[in-house]
């Protein structure tokens, strides 16, 4: 099945997100689609998924228009989707979420299991997925929760499947095993739509690779293109993809952590005695898959959630105990990882949300009076610096993209003297050449003397800015190696091997990732 895109045009008042698109899918090719930040791309998928309706333009099928009013309609014709955040029921087993809205049923209208559990073994045993049909989702990696979603978009016969950025929640290893189930649905005649900002991993796989700017189609590209020359396509401009630093110069100023542990709210054990020191002058990355602890630490570290044992001191100061207000007054910035839970307020203004933390201090309050022409002044020339795109700094937060958004958190937390950095997923959201200046901000803090905390699940990411690198499993350090650190050892202790075995076992079984290995990271 061609699935064709013509003239695709959609619009939201006066911003044009998608102008005039014209693509083709073709069976038997992974077609990846690159963009910056707000480029149109979840946009023009969803058009393609009937969640959105064009405002000019045509969807052909084999050459044929057609209408889509809702999602039903696409997997009607053909068409599956998988998103980044996975539309499944936790509580249900896998073959429950497969048939999930299309359930066989038998007589007086019982649902038939068996058939689902059949389906399912049979979808699996054909692309070697090796998913059990009766396990809870629950219970299931984050690698295999994806096979499932697959294994349902296939179940409704997809001739084209659309992957969201696939690899968000993904260990290198789980990302070398999608890439092979990404090249197995290839070669059985489906069309791959490849979303994603990873430029390794576009060159890693993609048969085609189209780059899309401002909502418009700026080029198409090879995957034998270099990563900077995808990276300055997508971008506009050239990009460098390395952090370009020195060695890091520790001081004795110092965040320490010891024997650190924390509940979730059920009462299970999230952090589990967890123990490291930074230094002021060095950066230490938190790597592992989301949801193994990396948040609660550093939730913890500001005082957004209590610990049960250990502690916490800066420059020999305890923070635990202390207010979310008294650790922001002790110096420390932080970045959290929902922004739009922890870091802003939606109906606020830029210039009241990049003084949120900070209106009654100086240079922002004298007295009991805020100084709202330094609030002004300062908030613009963050917004500046930081390339916040917006109209005025007057307007809602709420009208931001999400990683303009980001920017703001970012701005507010790094314009002012710190004495601890804490940043969870800082680039999260944003474009190559946004997070290009993030690092080098960073980067400048450390090198400014600060201690830098940072809590990433991009592998490349901690690559470039750490010195050290600590690796968090089911709550606990695995172990803190070096930023040298090679990258199948990485992703084998972020699934629980000690690095010693790490080592041994990545020398042994090298990952498929290495046919793109050589170049800066991405």
């Amino acid at each position: 099945m061609t699935l064709e895109l013509r003239g695709i045009t959609k619009r939201f008042g006066s911003l044009v997100a998608n102008d005039r698109i014209d693509l083709t899918f073709e069976p038997g090719r992974i077609h990846a689609l690159l963009g910056e930040n707000g480029a149109g791309k979840s946009t023009m998928m969803n058009v393609l998924y009937g969640l959105y309706t064009p405002d000019e333009g045509q969807i052909l099928i084999d050459g044929v228009p057609v209408t889509f009013h809702g999602p039903g309609d696409a997997m009607a014709a053909g068409i599956g989707m998988v998103h980044q955040h996975f539309m499944l029921i936790p509580v249900f087993t896998v073959a429950e979420n497969v048939v999930l809205g299309h359930e066989p049923t038998g007589p007086l209208g019982i649902i038939g299991l068996e058939q689902a559990r059949t389906l399912v073994r049979e979808i699996s045993a054909r692309f070697g997925f090796d998913v059990d049909p009766d396990a809870k989702i629950e219970d299931l990696p984050v690698g295999v929760q994806q096979r499932v979603e697959i294994i349902k978009a296939l179940s409704r016969d997809a001739k084209v499947l659309i992957l969201d950025e696939p690899t968000a929640v993904l260990t290198p290893q789980e990302t070398d095993e999608l890439i092979e189930i990404m090249r197995q649905l290839r070669d059985s005649g489906t069309a791959i739509v490849f979303i994603t900002h990873k430029l390794r991993e576009v060159r890693a796989v993609a048969d085609e690779i189209t780059v899309i700017r401002r909502g418009k189609v700026v080029g198409t590209a090879s995957p034998t293109d270099s990563q900077a020359e995808l990276a300055s396509l997508m971008v506009g401009r050239d990009v460098s993809l390395g952090v370009e630093k020195g060695p890091a110069e520790p001081n004795e100023q110092a965040l320490e952590v010891a024997g650190l542990s924390v509940l979730d709210a059920v009462g299970s054990p999230v952090v589990r005695d967890v123990s490291f020191t930074i230094r002021g002058g060095e950066v230490l990355a938190v790597a592992g898959v989301q949801g193994n602890g990396q948040s609660e630490l550093a939730e913890v570290i500001l005082g957004l959630r209590k610990a049960t044992a250990g502690s916490i001191t800066l420059d020999g100061t305890e923070l635990l105990g202390k207010s979310v207000d008294q650790v922001l007054r002790a110096g420390v910035g932080f970045v959290p990882e929902d922004r739009s839970k922890d870091g802003l307020i939606s109906s606020f203004s830029i210039i009241e949300n990049f003084v949120l933390d900070q209106y009654a201090q100086e240079p922002y309050a004298k007295g009991p009076a805020m100084q709202l022409g330094v609030a002004r002044q300062k908030a613009a020339e963050a917004v500046e610096a930081f390339d916040v795109r917006t109209t005025s700094i007057d307007d809602p937060v709420s009208t931001l993209s999400g990683g303009n958004q980001q920017k703001v958190v970012l701005a507010r937390e790094m314009s002012r003297p710190l004495r601890l950095f804490v940043a969870s997923q800082p680039t999260r959201g944003l474009d190559v050449g946004s997070i290009e200046f993030v690092h080098q901000r960073i980067i400048a803090e450390r090198d400014a003397g600060t201690p830098v905390l940072i809590v990433s699940t991009e592998l490349d990411e901690v690559l470039s800015i750490a010195d050290r690198i600590a690796v968090m499993y089911r709550g606990s350090i695995v172990g803190i190696v070096e930023a040298g650190t090679d990258r199948d050892v990485l992703g084998l202790m972020m699934a629980g091997v000690p690095p010693e075995e790490a080592r041994q076992e990545a020398v042994e079984h090298p990952t498929a990732m290495h046919e793109v290995e050589g170049e800066e990271p991405s």
